[in-house]
C-alpha cells in the first residue's frame, strides 16, 4: 500500500435547490416525519425560518453535486463509495434554498485492488454565515 498526498485542488459544484417538495419526498422516503422537516409553524415554534432539510437528504446530495464539479473521478465508471472518516452537520439548509458543494482533494491512497481517494467537502447554503455540512469523504476507484 502505497499513500501520497493529493493534490490540493478545490472543485466547485453549480448551485442546487432544496425546496420543501424534495424534503417532503425524502421524509416519506425515509419515515423520517420530524415536524422541523414537514411543518411550517413547527419549524417556526423551535426558532427556525422555515422548515429545514433532513441533514441525510443534504449528504445525499453529495453525488449529483459531485458528478456536477468536473472532478476527474466524477466521471470514471466503477468508483464506489467507501465512507466517511468525518461528518458534522453545521447548520440548518432552511427549504427553498440553494447549496453548493466544494470538494478538494485530500489525500489518495494506492492499493493492489485499487485506489482510495479522500475528498475534503463542505456544503454551503447561499446566504449562510458558515458551512452547513463538513465532511472527510472516501471514494474506492478499483483497478481497471
Amino acid at each position: 500500500m502505497t499513500e501520497r498526498p493529493a493534490a490540493r485542488q478545490v472543485y466547485l459544484s453549480d448551485w442546487m435547490r432544496i425546496d420543501q417538495d424534495m424534503i417532503d419526498q425524502f421524509a416519506d422516503l425515509t419515515e423520517d416525519w420530524n415536524a422541523i422537516h414537514v411543518d411550517e409553524d413547527a419549524a417556526r415554534a423551535a426558532g427556525l425560518p422555515a422548515p429545514i432539510a433532513h441533514g441525510f437528504l443534504v449528504l445525499s446530495m453529495l453525488a449529483p453535486m459531485f458528478a456536477d464539479c468536473g472532478h476527474p473521478l466524477s466521471g470514471r465508471d466503477g468508483s464506489l463509495n467507501y465512507g466517511f472518516d468525518r461528518l458534522r452537520f453545521i447548520a440548518p439548509v432552511p427549504a427553498g434554498s440553494r447549496v453548493r458543494a466544494r470538494f478538494e482533494a485530500a489525500e489518495t491512497i494506492v492499493t493492489d485492488k485499487g485506489e482510495r481517494a479522500a475528498m475534503d467537502v463542505i456544503v454551503e447554503c447561499e446566504g449562510g454565515a458558515g458551512p452547513a455540512l463538513a465532511a472527510r469523504w472516501i471514494l474506492f476507484v478499483p483497478k481497471e
